[in-house]
């Protein structure tokens, strides 16, 4: 890409004082579509241009594309030698450094794996079965949650110490460090502590980083700011870019406290605010203000466009959710056909994700292309899966869940039995399933066939672990080699149902083969280590999703955060849908309206809020009532339609018509 001359003149008046204050705390509140990542990069760009070293330069974002896309604008405004030295990355990455080079203070080895997904899974549902008494039940995601929560909030796991969950928290940590291995959770919390509790390591950091960007703030939770302020020492070269009217992550452990109070951890900062829109026209903006300003204890910030648009925004009452759908497919039908606008502009959006389905009936009815966002992961597949085992065993041999998933698959004649055995003498002994199986005194106690079978498997393990992890190891080519060696394909096809998931499995199986080959070719020293530990720092999938994938977004409004469309159909606005049902009880509808203020700030040109008087549940009609928060809006710049005036059907529910003379009324069009 072209380089492009970095100038001050290009930005506006708030943007350019951002971007002009270096030394001390900053922050930057950025409202929705206002210019955030080319005010963050120009800052950039204007620091290296000052003088200010590129290697001391640190910017911290939630999602690997977030700090892609950072990356790319700033290496298009500064020399490429600059731009290569600038330290651009997610949180868990910067931690996954930290502790690479000092977790052995901890008690760890460095070769440490990284727990996600299936694995925490499959370790916490080995604990249960172990723990729980006959008439205890426990689901491992409810645990995993928990323990979650406790390792980001720092609050007990349960009330009570000697109940099923404390007890499985206490024996997942200590059987993970048995393992070597960490979760994401463990990644913040162990660099911090090894931050807070070493000031050698301390000063190593903040010695390298100088000066710090973090994107999001309103993101952050209780960790990442111990972190961002272990990190920045006494210099409190801190820039923070967020929006607490943007803060709807309170559910996954993030403090809106972090923003609101950010005086409290970094005295007398400067405080920008960007408030100029470029994305959405004034009917909009205006409108998104007027939901926003009903909650209280916000930093103030007024939206605002010099794009005076052409449409108000529409809010439509609707019978029920079939025609809500239709109505919503019969305009981007005639969108497309006489806009000539692609189904790429129209996005769906909507609370929960169920609400998706009769949207997709109807689109599928009318053969027009679409994306749901949210689908499973490549890297959660199950024979990806099972082939990652095998790199995290080679990497790391403690790591007894990858381990136990490989040791028969495919089957290699290690039955039940013996892998019974094995992991009961690792708990007597206190060590790893690798340790055991390797140790002649349990191969001597097993069936010859077993020992057979155990022995080639660790001869196996052997003679690729060492030519994969030396440095600079062709290990691409010898993954594809071992995937062959141990037939896994020819498995995959003898358990694959139908023609259509052995091709799917077996694609899947190449493609991976194809991007562990890819990144041999990209890395240098441990390339092995890095390419689990980008597969395993995988944040963005419901981005990745977005961006492959073509038609129109059906998408959730946490996961529509961040992007932006031409014309938005906000749908199923009632209440206890938004506001969620569970808000109430929580406290937390001050979160759900800043979710529907999300949603609005989508739309660049066109906007529509529906609700309906009744929805389909479980086969059977429930009534609905339109959401409380449709109340809140000022009707300046809105359009009430019922049903029978776009689409000519008649609405025969009381709610929505009443609705709609209400709004008429406010409108003053009696």
């Amino acid at each position: 890409m072209a380089r492009q001359k970095f100038r001050l003149s290009d930005l506006n008046p708030a943007q350019r004082e951002a971007v002009e204050h270096i030394e001390g705390p900053l922050l930057i509140l950025a409202g929705a579509g206002t210019g955030k990542t080319r005010t963050v990069t120009a800052r950039i760009a204007h620091m290296i241009a000052g003088g200010i070293p590129a290697r001391q330069l640190l910017a911290v974002t939630f999602t690997n594309k977030a700090a892609n896309e950072m990356r790319e604008r700033v290496a298009g405004m500064v020399a490429a030698e600059e731009a290569k030295k600038i330290t651009v990355c997610t949180f868990h990455s910067l931690c996954v450094r930290v502790l690479r080079s000092s977790i052995d203070r901890l008690g760890y080895k460095k070769n440490f794996s990284i727990y996600t997904g299936s694995d925490q899974t499959g370790l916490v549902r080995k604990l249960i079965a172990r723990k729980s008494g006959k008439d205890e039940n426990l689901d491992p995601g409810v645990a995993l949650a928990l323990i979650s929560r406790s390792k980001n909030k720092g609050v007990p796991v349960s009330d009570r110490p000697d109940s099923l969950v404390a007890e499985v928290e206490r024996a997942y940590n200590a059987e993970l460090k048995l393992l070597n291995a960490v979760d994401f959770d463990d990644l913040l919390l162990l660099a911090v502590e090894v931050l807070e509790g070493h000031p050698e390591v301390r000063g190593e950091w903040r010695e390298r980083f100088r000066h710090i960007m973090v994107d999001e703030f309103q993101d952050t939770n209780r960790l990442q700011m111990q972190l961002v302020t272990a990190l920045a020492g006494e210099r409190q070269n801190v820039c923070v870019v967020g929006d607490d009217d943007q803060s709807i992550y309170g559910w996954r452990g993030a403090e809106i406290s972090n923003i609101l109070d950010f005086e409290r951890f970094f005295a007398s900062p400067k405080v920008v605010k960007l408030e100029q829109n470029y994305r959405s026209t004034t009917p909009i903006l205006h409108t998104a203000n007027s939901i926003i300003r009903h909650n209280s204890g916000r930093r103030e910030k007024r939206l605002w466009s010099e794009n005076p648009g052409s449409e108000n925004v529409r809010v439509v009452a609707m019978p029920d959710d079939g025609e809500e759908a239709q109505l919503v497919v019969d305009e981007i039908i005639e969108g497309n056909a006489t806009e000539r606008r692609r189904y790429d502009d129209f996005a769906v959006l909507f609370r929960t994700n169920g609400q998706s389905r009769p949207f997709e009936s109807k689109l599928r009815e009318y053969k027009i292309p679409y994306r749901v966002i949210g689908g499973q992961s490549f890297f959660d597949r199950r024979e990806v899966k099972d082939l990652l085992a095998y790199l995290q065993v080679l990497a790391n041999p403690d790591d007894d869940v990858n381990l136990l998933r490989v040791l028969n698959n495919p089957p290699r004649g290690i039955g039940n039995a013996t892998v019974s055995l094995a992991t009961e003498r690792s708990r007597e002994l206190g060590c790893g399933v690798f340790e055991v199986l390797d140790s002649g005194e349990f191969q001597a106690s097993v069936p010859p066939k077993s020992r057979a079978a155990v022995l080639d498997f660790l001869t196996l393990l052997e003679r690729y672990r060492e030519p994969m992890l030396a440095p600079s190891a062709p290990y691409g080519t010898l993954f594809a080699k071992l995937v062959d060696e141990i037939g896994f394909v020819d498995y995959l096809r003898r358990t694959c149902k139908t023609d259509g998931e052995k091709e799917g499995r077996e694609r899947n199986v190449a493609d991976l083969v194809e991007s562990v080959r890819d990144h041999e070719g990209r890395s240098g020293r441990r390339g092995l280590q890095r390419f689990l530990d980008g597969v395993a720092l995988q944040q963005d999938r419901e981005e990745d999703d977005i961006e492959k994938q073509q038609g129109v977004s059906l998408i959730t409004l946490h996961a529509a955060k961040g992007l932006e469309f031409p014309v938005v159909y906000l749908a199923g606005m009632e209440e206890g849908v938004l506001p969620h049902k569970r808000s109430l009880e929580e406290g937390t509808r001050d979160e759900e309206r800043r979710l529907f203020y999300v949603g609005i700030t989508r739309a660049m040109q066109r906007l529509t809020i529906s609700f309906c008087s009744s929805r389909i549940r479980y086969g059977e009609p429930v009534p609905c009532q339109r959401s409380s928060f449709l109340d809140e809006l000022d009707p300046t710049y809105l359009d009430v339609h019922s049903y029978d005036e776009l689409a000519a059907a008649p609405v025969e529910e009381d709610a929505a018509l009443d609705y709609f003379a209400k709004m008429k009324a406010m409108l003053g069009e009696g």
